[in-house]
Order: C-alpha cells, then structure tokens, then sequence
C-alpha cells in the first residue's frame, strides 16, 4: 500500500494581470503519511490544505521540491502510472464535481462509460453499494438539483468509493453539509480507515475534528505549524 512523502515542497499561483507578481501559497513543506494514516488538514481559508491536497494526488505538480508515492516522483510519471494513479485516490474535490445534466448513475461511472452510452452495466452492483454506504439508495434515477448539497456531498463521496480506493482525499467535503450528514460521513469514514483506507481530509469542521482525535495537520500561510497524533483543531507543535 502507498506511502506519501513531501520533500521541499513549495506552490506559486499567479497573481492579477496588473501586477505580475505570484503568490506562494505554499512554501518548502515537508510531510510523510503512511499507509492507514487518517489525517486532518487545517487552517483557515487559504492557509493551503486545498493546494497540498492537490499536489499530493498529482492534480497540480509543485513548483520546487517533489511529492512521492511508493518512491516514485508523481511528475514524473509515465502514461502507463498516470492511468494507474486514477485507481489509487478517491477524491472529492472542493467544488462540486458532478455533471447536472446526468443522472446520479451516470455520474458514478467513469469517464466515457455512461449508461446512456451503453457502458457500465457491470458497475451497477458496485454503484448501489458505494449509494447505500453513504445512505442515498435508491437515488440513481435522479438528477443532482433535485438533490440538497449535503444529498450532493454525499453522492460525491459514492462516487470517490465506488471502486474502492486505498487512498481517499477529501477536500472541505463538509463545508456543504449538515451536522446529521457530517456525523454519517465521520463515522463511514472511521470504518473505513478501520479497514485500511488511508484518508487525507481537509475541513473547517473544528469539532468533529475535535471528537474524532486523529492526526491533526495545521497550516498558516502555506505552512504546517503544527502536526500531532491524536489532535484537536488547531493544535501547534
């Protein structure tokens, strides 16, 4: 199973047009997760856990250092271990991913294998499952704005875990969410890293993370200030 490592890991953005100037909005991180691991990642808005989530699952590639999966530079992929890495995460982005103009099923397949193009019959078993474990049955006929955004977040997490990922990333999945589907989400989630899924979460949630008590990664201006096992929100060492 994969481990993660982070070397020196720093991430420009550009700023206006006008000035020219690019903003760091990351700056020399340095981090392990190891398999298993469930960790959150917070700080207040634009502190970076949404940007080192994103570089650690190769949807963006830093600007100086490296991020490591098993000991492989993920910028330095080949097209045969980029196909593979789709398999390995799961993710849930921060803004919504789902595709209004299709059907809960249809955005639960993957790419290029709607149902209405004839492809995914033999995904619907594992579609169903991935619905029900998140505790939306029976919704596969139905469109996302007929759905609420916590309804929404959830679908989003289906369809992270249809094909059962060891890795998980999650990206302020609860922002959206009521505190009864938070709590669903949280306790989902406990079970199953209890069964080996490594999770990698960042949330403004303070006091589910506070009862959860597992790793807490803390950043502030594009750096950890704080990383500490079995932590609450905001702990610094």
């Amino acid at each position: 199973m994969p481990t993660i490592r982070l070397e020196n890991v720093s991430k420009l953005f550009k700023g206006s047009k006008k000035t020219n100037k690019r903003y760091e909005t990351l700056s020399r991180v340095n981090l392990e997760i190891e398999q298993g691991d469930f960790v959150f990642f917070v700080g207040s808005r634009g502190a970076g856990s949404s940007t080192l989530l994103n570089l650690i699952s190769g949807v963006l590639q830093p600007d100086e250092g490296a991020v490591y999966l098993d000991q492989v530079n993920l910028s330095k992929l080949n097209r045969r271990q980029e196909k593979k890495l789709k398999y390995i995460f799961g993710r849930v982005p921060q803004e919504s991913g789902l595709v209004r103009t299709a059907t809960i099923y249809d955005n639960l397949c993957p790419p290029g294998r709607f149902a209405k193009m004839g492809g995914a019959i033999t995904d619907k078993p594992l579609i169903s499952k991935a619905l029900g474990l998140v505790g939306m049955p029976d919704c596969e006929d139905k469109y996302p704005a007929e759905l609420s955004s916590s309804e929404c977040r959830r679908v989003e997490l289906a369809k992270a875990i249809v094909y059962s990922p060891p890795i998980l990333i999650l990206d302020k999945i609860t922002d959206r969410m009521d505190d009864d589907s938070i709590w669903d989400v949280m306790h989902l989630l406990d079970e199953m890293n209890h069964r080996g899924t490594t999770i990698l979460m960042a949330t403004h949630a303070k006091q589910f993370v506070n009862i959860m008590r597992r790793r807490v990664v803390t950043l502030v201006d594009g750096r950890i200030v704080g990383d500490v096992q079995k932590g609450r929100f905001g702990d610094i060492v």
